[in-house]
């Protein structure tokens, strides 16, 4: 699964700007963005006239517009192979879905009982889009929270080592078919679930600084340190 990811404000900026959405809204680079906080994502305005894009900040967490509250288990993704049959997203997926803009995304391999973190990012270090949907719920004094989750599909030949799953990466062209209102049959956008080609993207390790949620900033991107080269055996001395 995906729970965290990177963005700069220069490549949010460019991605609002290729998406057609001239006016961005006020965005500082995040490099720790994990579920529960408010993501920036770019979707079709919720209105009855003509389809416009908007950016929207949209809490991490999906809530069905059926709960009883805000505090059920609000999963930070959607499975693309499930995702048109889940009571909870199939219609988020027809209708309500969004493009999150990032710079990168973090994994986590298991290493016996540690964890080492990988950055993933494009090998050319362009931002990309990661598919999204999003719902409305509101609470029964009216109040209303908007939430989303990110889209996942199985790994490539680079991410099969870290992890099972990773998110399904749009590129600009591919976005306009995400955000297309006219398509609202799942089977359509089956080939956007495609895993990313291993070959545009690439794997850095970085500091385990990342992996508790509360850190922010640049040393979030730090490379992990340099493993030290094993140790020759002693040699034994047979005393002659």
């Amino acid at each position: 699964m995906c729970t965290r990811f990177v963005l700069l404000e220069q490549h949010y900026r460019e991605i609002l700007q290729r998406l057609g959405i001239g006016a961005a809204t006020e965005f500082l680079s995040r490099y720790n963005l994990a579920p529960g906080a408010l993501i920036p994502a770019v979707r079709l305005a919720p209105s009855a006239g003509a389809p416009t894009r908007e950016a929207a900040a949209l809490r991490w967490g999906f809530v069905p517009s059926w709960a009883r509250d805000d505090e059920g288990l609000r999963p930070p993704n959607a499975r693309a192979e499930t995702i048109a049959a889940k009571p909870a997203f199939r219609q988020a997926v027809r209708t309500r879905r969004c493009v999150i803009p990032a710079t990168g995304f973090y994994e986590w391999e298991h290493r016996g009982r540690l964890k080492q973190p990988w950055l993933i990012r494009r090998r050319d270090e362009q931002p990309f889009g990661i598919a999204g949907i999003w719902e409305r719920w509101r609470a029964p004094d009216g109040t209303g929270l908007e939430s989303c989750a990110l889209v996942t599909t199985r790994p490539n030949e680079l991410m099969q080592r870290i992890h099972d799953r990773m998110p399904v990466l749009l590129t600009i062209e591919q976005c306009e078919t995400w955000l297309d209102p006219k398509v609202t049959d799942p089977a359509a956008l089956a080939p956007l679930f495609e895993p990313a080609s291993a070959a545009d993207l690439q794997a850095l390790a970085v500091s385990t600084y990342v992996s508790n949620s509360r850190h922010e900033g640049p040393a979030c991107l730090e490379p992990a340190p340099a493993e030290p080269p094993p140790e020759d055996p002693p040699q034994l001395s047979l005393g002659i």
